[in-house]
């Protein structure tokens, strides 16, 4: 057999579930920091119900900087919690609660390996209420 991969572009996927919305649970959240120092915590989505229930649908990040903010407490009041005032939660806090989700494929090129990378990602207004109606739990 001969094969010419000359015009094959080296790829990794990382893609477990077909594009779409799902209600996910928050299975793990690893805490790290940006370049610039701010927090940011990495939450694992997992598919919670449905012929995908278990999988990993994306990653995605909270970023606690003056620019991430925000976002953070759009997804926190999505995710039930009284954003009208002080908050004061862990990581740990959000593993198992519950949004839907807008998984979206997004390609990029790593920058250590040079290698073209696809991933599901939420976009920046990707959440919603678990229960549909734009009202997040409430603590």
């Amino acid at each position: 057999m001969k094969l010419d991969f000359s015009t094959i572009e080296d790829s990794e996927s990382f893609i477990s579930i077909p594009e779409g919305t799902y209600l996910c649970r928050i299975a793990e959240v690893r805490e790290s920091l940006t370049r610039d120092g701010s927090p940011r915590w990495s939450l694992r989505l997992e598919v919670a119900e449905g012929d995908y229930a278990g999988r990993t649908a994306a990653w995605d990040s909270l970023v606690f900087s003056e620019r991430g903010l925000p976002r953070v407490k759009h997804v926190l009041a999505l995710l039930g919690f009284d954003v009208t005032g002080t908050v004061e939660l862990l990581p740990g806090d959000l593993v198992d609660l519950r949004a839907r989700a807008q998984c979206m494929i997004e390609e990029y090129e790593d920058r250590l390996t040079g290698k073209r990378q696809r991933r599901l990602r939420v976009p920046y207004s990707g959440y919603e209420s678990a229960n549909g109606n734009g009202n997040g739990r409430h603590r």
